[in-house]
């Protein structure tokens, strides 16, 4: 089996397709076909729940477009790019860290002058024709637009949910009473230019992300539940490259993992990967080396899956630090800090600015008070060429020295002001998607294919069948799959072919259980229930098939129907 199976399987029976093939398709865009959007939206339903309803975290909806300002402060504009090289002779262009594959351990780590280096010494060459490479140069991948109408303001397609986030801090902070910790998550389309995306939907120029964003203490990166998971054990690589199996209270201990918190969120993230169907055997973290590090990580693990590409990142763990509100705080000087109480209220001293108001009057008539006002919320460290500028109704004034003193105050104070610590958990949809499909693709020898999904995620939970298009079997089944479909579970109805052609089709793309409406049923009342991955079948009357279902949906194995 290969990736050319699975996305062979997931364009003939609706999963996935390339987007506008009708016009040759443009790389990097797919579509999501009936059964690829209820098998997405399953897994995003997983998610959520286990965030907002496990964890407590808050969820948003943010804009997918935003103004440049909010990307110059996140680091994007100046630092979001990939390394490129181009044809000299054809002009196609490539992923340098890609063409290196094979020659270094890990060509994500290289600069540009290393990676050409590299390329030049081992005779690579255009992977189309043949033609000379030109050296690597970065590639910023933002998608560029205008906001408004003629020349506008520029603005960019988010190329993370994460910023929605940050730039909300202070609705959040109000929102969940002004406490540490908090989370937040949203789920929503991501946007990189890809230099040359080539894997199928592993990468994508539009994406579905699933991001959570847990604002933190600095001084007590602590998570309420660590201790309940800390003897659990995940498989690690540390960026000195040995693969360990190791707990997770271990690997805090040993500051293999920087702080409870990121690791509790590791084996949070295992967990899940593991509900939706990815083989726990085909699962590890590894940390990222300080040179691939992101210019907002201070520690980063990529949850990683062995799939036909080899090793692939589909989630993300970072501790972002103080970075995103810091800059945001410096772009827009609104105050996203989070307020720490003392236990005790101590006595402090601080410098603050006095305004002169006895010549601020005559200077600035009406507005003295205002002006002064504004003076003594100032921090004087922020004083530059004793002058300060400040802002009163729209417009801006500058305050000459003589207007005001520095002086130093006593004061009993209750907490002080913090910069909260973000730990992100980054989850790549469209990659899991993927994922599951292909541990979940079993195929026998015969050539019969089987998608072994996790009922939670498979799009389709129960086909139903009648024997027989006649005498009232196909009634009956079509009254059995309504009621089914009501009730909030999703079955499909078939009559089309031999019962063995109809088991193979739902077989094929994943769905758990097939219930057969025979002429049993017209005297008993009763249907045959057949398991996807046993293949067994069992007899139970036709009101007992909604509960029967909903309880193998929460675990109960088909077996305990047979006793």
């Amino acid at each position: 089996m290969d990736a050319s199976d699975i996305l062979a399987l997931c364009k003939r029976r609706g999963f996935i397709w390339p987007a506008f093939e009708i016009y040759g398709g443009v790389a990097g865009m797919y579509d999501y076909g009936p059964l690829g959007i209820a098998m997405k939206n399953n897994i995003i339903d997983i998610w959520r729940k286990a965030y907002t309803l496990g964890e407590g975290f808050i969820e948003i909806d943010g804009p997918t477009i935003g103004p440049e300002i909010v990307f110059k402060a996140s680091g994007h504009v100046d630092a979001f790019s990939d390394s490129i090289v181009s044809c000299t002779k054809c002009k196609e262009s490539f992923r340098a860290d890609h063409l290196a594959k094979g020659l270094h351990s890990n060509p994500d780590s290289l600069s540009n002058e290393e990676l050409s280096k590299l390329l030049r010494e081992n005779g690579v060459r255009c992977p189309e024709c043949g033609g000379d490479l030109t050296d690597v140069e970065d590639f910023n991948l933002m998608f560029k637009t205008t906001i408004g109408p003629g020349a506008g303001r520029v603005g960019y397609l988010r190329p993370e949910t994460a910023q929605g986030i940050f730039v909300d801090y202070l609705h959040l902070y109000r929102f969940v009473r002004e406490k540490l910790p908090f989370g937040v998550i949203q789920i929503g389309r991501g946007y990189r230019n890809e230099i040359s995306p080539r894997q199928g939907i592993i990468r994508l120029r539009e994406f579905n992300m699933m991001e959570a964003e847990l604002f933190v203490d600095p001084e007590n990166k602590s998570w309420p539940r660590f201790d309940k998971i800390k003897n659990e054990k995940m498989k690690l690589v540390p960026n000195n490259g040995d693969e360990i199996e190791i707990t997770v209270g271990e690997a805090v201990e040993r500051r293999m993992i920087g702080n409870a918190t990121l690791a509790y969120f590791m084996y949070f993230t295992q967990e899940f990967l593991k509900t939706v169907g990815i083989d726990p055997n085909r699962l590890r973290f590894r940390q990222h080396l300080q040179t691939e590090m992101a210019h907002y990580a201070s520690d980063c693990w990529d949850a990683e899956v062995l799939l036909s590409y080899g090793w692939t990142e589909v989630v993300g763990i970072a501790d972002r630090g103080c970075w995103d509100l810091s800059r945001h705080i410096e772009y827009s000087n609104a105050d996203l800090t989070a307020f720490k109480k003392y236990e005790e209220p101590v006595e402090i001293e601080r410098e603050v600015i006095k305004p002169k108001y006895e010549l601020l009057g005559p200077k600035f008539k009406g507005k003295s008070a205002k002006i002064g006002k504004a003076l003594e919320e100032i921090d004087p460290s922020k004083i530059k060429n004793g002058n300060i500028t400040i802002d009163v109704d729209g417009e801006k004034i500058t305050v000459g020295s003589e207007f005001f003193e520095i002086v130093r105050i006593k004061e009993k104070v209750t907490g002080r002001k913090i910069v909260p610590h973000v730990i992100e958990p980054s989850h790549g949809l469209d990659r899991i998607f993927y994922a599951c499909l292909e541990h979940a693709y079993t195929q026998k020898s015969d050539g019969y294919v089987v998608l072994r999904l996790k009922p939670a995620v498979a799009p389709i939970k129960v086909g139903v069948f009648p024997l027989m298009v006649k005498d009232g079997l196909d009634v009956r089944a079509a009254e059995i799959d309504e009621r089914i479909r009501m009730s909030g579970i999703a079955s499909y109805y078939d009559d089309s072919g031999s019962i063995g052609r109809r088991y193979a089709r739902m077989d094929e793309i994943g769905t758990p259980w097939c219930i057969t409406v025979d002429y049993e049923t017209l005297k008993d009342g009763t249907v045959t229930i057949r398991d996807r991955d046993t293949t067994r079948q069992v007899r139970i009357h036709q009101e007992r098939i909604i509960p029967t279902i909903n309880s193998l949906l929460c675990g109960t194995p088909f077996s305990a129907l047979e006793q």
